[in-house]
């Protein structure tokens, strides 16, 4: 799951890096691009992906002035952050159709795990949605969304500014950080009340003899970033100063 938080980045990302989506060719071989109706439909989808995730900041900042404090404005943004994200499964058939050159299994990781987090950690222990380590991870998930879509949907068109393409590359050493700490913080707030509803765990005896501990599982997810958290995070580094520093040098020769 630590692997969500990081769609900030990298391609055939690990963000995680990020997740090689709707657009982004994977590593430094140049691959053939998707065809004309592929490249209009991937151009529409990402326009209509950013315009969620605008939809989502919008709601958020309207919230925050209608309130006065930042204390459970996630229940302002919860239909259209559960529909956007959901959303994003369409990013696994795009891989698996071939019309984006990314990972199916990276990909399918990537996707699941935040939509895992919405939906079976977030939606299903309601009592940790007044947590202000949901705020965290929605705020570092809606800036990192806008500037992926919007990076993909002017690739695809060829003309991408070199703002939208710095940010996508830089604002991840902050917002990556952000996300997994919300996220791992929201998996602990839950753990309580997991624990005392039973939520979703199976137990012994039963007529299929199989059991099967949400609580456990949920300690187990959270052991799972100590491993991937550093690996993506200083493989995003490492893709940053290879992109960025390219285009440097390829501006001097202009």
């Amino acid at each position: 799951m630590a692997a969500a938080a990081a769609t900030a980045v990298t391609k055939g990302n690990g963000g995680g890096g990020a997740r090689a989506g709707a657009g982004e060719a994977s590593g430094s071989r140049k691959k053939k691009g998707p065809g004309p109706l592929a490249t209009a439909y991937l151009v529409i989808y990402n326009v209509v992906m950013t315009a969620g995730w605008l939809v989502i900041a919008v709601g958020l900042v309207r919230a925050y002035l209608a309130k006065g404090s930042y204390h459970s404005l996630y229940y302002s943004i919860e239909k259209p952050l559960k529909f956007f994200q959901t959303g994003a499964l369409l990013e696994i058939l795009h891989c698996a159709v071939g019309i984006v050159p990314s990972s199916v299994v990276l990909t399918s990781f990537q996707v699941m795990s935040r939509v895992f987090l919405i939906w079976a950690v977030t939606h299903s222990v309601k009592e940790v949605q007044s947590e202000d380590s949901v705020l965290l991870f929605v705020i570092a998930w809606t800036i990192t969304e806008i500037i992926r879509y919007s990076f993909y949907t002017f690739s695809l068109l060829n003309h991408l500014p070199y703002l939208i393409k710095w940010a996508r590359y830089t604002l991840f050493i902050v917002l990556y950080p952000m996300g997994v700490s919300g996220e791992l913080l929201t998996i602990y707030a839950a753990l309580p009340f997991v624990r005392q509803s039973g939520l979703y765990s199976i137990s012994l005896p039963n007529k299929y003899n199989f059991s099967f501990d949400y609580y456990a599982f949920l300690i187990l997810i959270m052991i799972s970033y100590i491993p991937i958290f550093p690996q993506l995070y200083f493989h995003m580094i490492h893709q940053r100063r290879k992109v960025l520093s390219h285009t440097e040098e390829h501006k001097k020769f202009e």
